[in-house]
């Protein structure tokens, strides 16, 4: 069970979407209404997600504070209790997560900032939105998943996500349909599952919390951020869209139409990341992805041999709805293990893909233990 106590703020509004992440994930939830809370939400909000309690009839897994006011930060930072959540706090239930929500002065406030750090010190995860706001919902739910860890617990995971987008000039590009969701979903999860995660991101609009993030552009900046991250990584999901050829020359300007019609622009191929990495990398676990006119299956075979990955993830990208810039995907899972087939992910959300993904490389990598 985790416990949700709700402090009085406008993030208590946002309070029943904390209480919704987490109990999709299959936690059970029980929130308690701090002293000012019912001002700003009411238990008709919980009723669809979670138990309203009043006293904390047993010892939760993990406990969350959001909102947390200044005047919470300070109780529990100095071992003081104003109801019987602060206590189940002081009796040393972690992991803990604290969504301070203040106005930016007090956020500053030299007093303020080393009931933080003394939090931080207790074990306690403080959650920092920006500007005056709390985090948003689904970083305090990712947050405390990942602190109760999972079967990626240990593990530091590199995602890329994205597309590239290859330079004609300083205005134009050669690029992809790529959004970077399914790269986002695989990052969401795996932290969610107790991993470090660490993700390339070739020009992704939303970045997703908890987790560290490098932003790239182009495949030559893919190609070292990844090759030189996998160093320290256990395993790489390939989820990028990789730009398969770039222009031979960039101009330094902008190309100006003036009176012709006609652009002759040469390209030449990039190289092969995947490969790149897996030659310093023998061991390290990868997972690549195959998106393929048609049926997929026998593409993500042959990447699974040519490339020497441990696992292949192969979509049709002539269906429509799905796949790239799309919110839903379906795919073929397809390992190289001995005894792995093809498992097929009927068309879902591409964080249930994101699941299934991580299910099958939970599963791959138990094989090789």
């Amino acid at each position: 069970m985790i416990l949700l106590s709700v402090g009085p703020g406008l993030g208590a509004l946002r309070a029943p979407e904390i209480a919704r992440e987490l109990v999709k994930t299959g936690r059970r939830v029980e929130v308690a209404l701090g002293k000012g809370a019912e001002h700003f939400v009411g238990p008709a909000a919980f009723a669809t997600s979670a138990s309203l309690v009043e006293e904390v009839a047993e010892p939760p897994e993990a406990v969350i504070f959001a909102p947390a006011t200044a005047g919470t930060l300070a109780r529990l930072a100095r071992g003081l209790s104003e109801d019987a959540v602060e206590w189940t706090y002081a009796d040393g239930v972690r992991p803990a997560v604290v969504a301070p929500e203040m106005d930016e002065v007090t956020g500053e406030h030299p007093a303020v900032r080393e009931n933080v750090e003394l939090l931080r010190g207790d074990g306690c995860r403080v959650l920092e939105g920006s500007g005056e706001g709390m985090a948003s919902p689904e970083a305090i739910a990712s947050t405390v998943l990942n602190a109760l860890g999972g079967p990626l617990s240990g593990m530091r995971v590199l995602v890329t996500a994205g597309g590239t987008q290859e330079p004609i000039d300083k205005v134009r590009f050669v690029g992809n349909r790529s959004s970077g969701k399914m790269g986002r979903a695989v990052a969401r999860e795996a932290f969610r599952r107790g991993a470090e995660v660490m993700v390339v991101a070739a020009n992704v609009e939303t970045r997703e919390p908890g987790v560290r993030w490098v932003e790239v552009e182009d495949y030559a900046e893919l190609e070292e951020a990844t090759t030189r991250l996998a160093a320290h990584a256990d395993a790489l999901v390939m989820a990028a869209a990789v730009s398969d050829f770039t222009p031979a020359e960039v101009n330094e300007g902008k190309i100006r139409r003036g009176g012709t019609k006609e652009l002759d622009l040469k390209l030449v191929a990039t190289g092969d990341i995947l490969q790149a990495v897996r030659e310093s990398n023998p061991s390290l676990f990868m997972v690549g992805f195959a998106a393929t006119h048609g049926d997929p299956v026998p593409d993500a075979r042959e990447k699974l041999g040519i490339k020497d990955v441990n696992l292949v993830v192969g979509n049709d990208i002539s269906i429509s709805g799905s796949g790239f810039g799309s919110d839903e995907n379906e795919a073929y899972i397809v390992g190289r293990a001995e005894g792995a087939g093809e498992r097929f992910v009927p068309r879902t959300s591409k964080t249930e893909l994101a699941r299934a993904i991580l299910d099958a490389m939970v599963i791959e990598i138990g094989k090789r233990r």
